[in-house]
């Protein structure tokens, strides 16, 4: 049943009515980076895409991939951010950004996954990727599986790091606003995110975040910076305001200043002119009477997204409507249909929300109905 609801929940979400945005194109505004995207966080609503399916080299924005592994791995308890990892000999003679990790040197996952958020350390990357998979080969195979199970088409990894150039080592400003979307939906990442200045060993060695927007762009959750010669400045970017998250992902800036301008230009058009509005209405929803059920009453459950995204003149009036059947003959399929949540602004309808069986509701059988029968005569 579970499984069914799930599926019922996916169509609806697939499905559900989508009002038109304002949307930017390229030129509405100035974005000098070849390659950008702008993305809200909970409803994966595209703002604006210049070029956004480029196939392109991520340099350490690859990290944002590398860091969803390991998030996923403590937070299914498959590891924990109290284990100790010992760097090997490979981790320990990583350069580009590193921490300078020792051959045998022991370090806690939690300062592992702080270090490669903060100051992108190549060797914590390395040393994490052989201590959840044995070898860095056996987890970008698992980077590549992940990136399949989002349904990215412009992504292939051939390290955890992206130091190397390498034509097969691709990804696209949209793909990146996948797996950050994936990313920050783990709250815990943005313990480490959020940090713009900490230290590791004790206090003995300092690190200061490589995305400076961390420091000055207000809302600011990370994500992840990038820069190699061939891949040149890339960005993903991430800030929350008001209970609204946007990502904006910029590829191959020319200098650190214009990557960092554009991902503000986006951020501030996203958060001047979007809201969120709730596709669910402000009241509990009261179980819906049963005729010759197993149970007197099925609860009804909202299918589909809990919000969409409007423009902020229109977020003022939304009205709902809440239409649901006064009683049904089982049996009750989960998932089966009970009624619509309408929300309009201005008499035009934004949505129309399932509101659905949250669970099943069998027939009850002749010899119990003759029982219920009865003692309903006796009672009378």
């Amino acid at each position: 049943m579970k499984k069914l609801i799930a599926a019922i929940l996916a169509a609806a979400l697939l499905s559900a009515p989508a009002m038109a945005l304002g949307t930017l194109k390229d030129g509405d505004i100035a974005i000098k980076a070849p390659s950008a995207i702008l993305m809200e966080k909970s409803t994966g609503t595209v703002l604006y895409a210049k070029d956004a399916h480029r196939r392109m080299p991520p340099a350490s924005v690859t990290k944002v991939m590398t860091m969803l592994l390991i998030v996923e791995a403590i937070e299914s308890g498959d590891i924990s951010p109290d284990d100790m990892v010992t760097a090997s000999q490979r981790a320990s003679t990583f350069g580009g950004s590193c921490v300078y990790l020792e051959q045998g040197e022991k370090m806690s996952v939690r300062d592992m996954l702080k270090c490669i958020a903060v100051v992108s350390a190549n060797d914590c990357a390395v040393a994490m990727a052989e201590y959840l998979c044995g070898t860095e080969q056996a987890f970008v195979d698992k980077m590549n599986r992940r990136a399949q199970e989002l349904g990215l088409k412009d992504t292939h990894f051939k390290n955890c790091t992206g130091l190397f150039s390498d034509p097969e080592h691709y990804t696209s400003a949209y793909d990146l606003a996948v797996m950050s979307r994936e990313l920050i939906r783990h709250d815990m990442i943005k313990e480490y995110t959020t940090i713009w200045m900490d230290s590791i060993r004790g206090g003995e060695f300092g690190l200061s975040n490589t995305n400076k927007l961390v420091y000055y762009y207000d809302g600011c959750t990370g994500l992840k910076t990038g820069f190699t010669n061939e891949a040149m400045y890339c960005l993903s970017a991430t800030a929350e305001r008001n209970g609204v998250e946007y990502i904006a992902v910029i590829m191959h800036g020319q200098t650190i200043d214009e990557r960092n301008a554009d991902a503000r230009t986006l951020l501030d058009y996203a958060f001047a002119n979007y809201a969120l509005c709730p596709l669910r209405a402000g009241h509990a929803l009261a179980p819906v009477p049963v005729r010759l059920g197993t149970a007197d009453s099925v609860q009804p459950v909202y299918a589909g997204p809990e919000a969409m995204l409007i423009e902020k003149q229109g977020s003022s009036g939304v009205e709902y409507a809440v239409s649901v059947a006064d009683r049904v003959t089982a049996p009750v399929a989960a998932g089966a249909k009970l009624g619509t949540l309408t929300v309009t602004k201005g008499g035009k309808v934004l949505a129309e929300v399932p509101i659905v069986a949250g669970s099943a509701v069998g027939r009850i059988g002749t010899g119990r109905l003759l029982l219920r029968l009865a003692a309903r005569l006796a009672g009378g």
